[in-house]
């Protein structure tokens, strides 16, 4: 069974309701439920990008059903980065993956319902680096997150370069891993609800 850090556990966890997942009997009603693992395991590790990606989407569609179960396959997600640029790639499979809005490879629908292809857009002219929006309202947030305002551990600027240019021992290694889970962990959890790291503003 894979061990995953403990903290995975505290992060908040987000519940949607998917029209297709229903249709097809896939889960009871449609009811999925997500946790910081799964973003985890799509993009194959954790890091800062992956957790604020997580987390950021998570408030953003609170904020677009503050009285309902988010609607996967709802909603579009705009980009202000190019899909290249970055990060941007990363934090949009995240967005996908907890939003159903996908790219043009995404799924094209039955009979015109349950579309998910054409939902993500990059370069797209938004104040903040995303803006969600729901398909069926037109409400939108604008979102974005700022991790450099939990910093890490000093030690890091020494254990980096060295475990980068393969001169680390095994046990610089496994300490660097350590720290690095722990700004995750204060970043996803410790200031999971802080507004000045994951900002959130309503459009219009």
């Amino acid at each position: 069974m894979m061990q995953l850090p403990d903290f995975y556990a505290n992060v908040q966890r987000l519940r949607v309701r998917d029209p297709l997942a229903e249709f097809l009997g896939a889960a009871e009603g449609g009811v999925l439920e997500y946790g910081y693992e799964d973003a985890v395991r799509l993009a194959g590790h954790s890091c800062p990008t992956v957790g604020c990606a997580y987390v950021l989407t998570c408030h953003a569609l609170g904020a677009l059903y503050p009285d309902s179960l988010p609607e996967r396959g709802g909603v579009a997600v705009s980009f202000r980065n190019p899909l290249e640029e970055g990060v941007t790639g990363v934090v949009a499979s995240v967005v996908t993956l907890m939003t159903g809005a996908a790219g043009p490879g995404g799924f094209k629908g039955l009979a015109g319902r349950f579309v998910r292809r054409d939902r993500l857009r990059f370069g797209a002219e938004v104040p903040l680096a995303m803006r969600f929006e729901r398909l069926d309202t037109g409400l939108a947030v604008d979102a974005e997150a700022e991790p450099g305002r939990v910093p890490a551990d000093p030690e890091m600027s020494t254990l980096l370069p060295r475990c980068v240019q393969g001169q680390a021992s095994p046990e610089e290694r496994r300490r660097f891993g350590v720290l690095w889970q722990e700004r995750v962990a204060r970043i996803v959890v410790d200031h999971g609800r802080d507004a000045e790291v994951f900002r959130i503003q309503p459009v219009g």
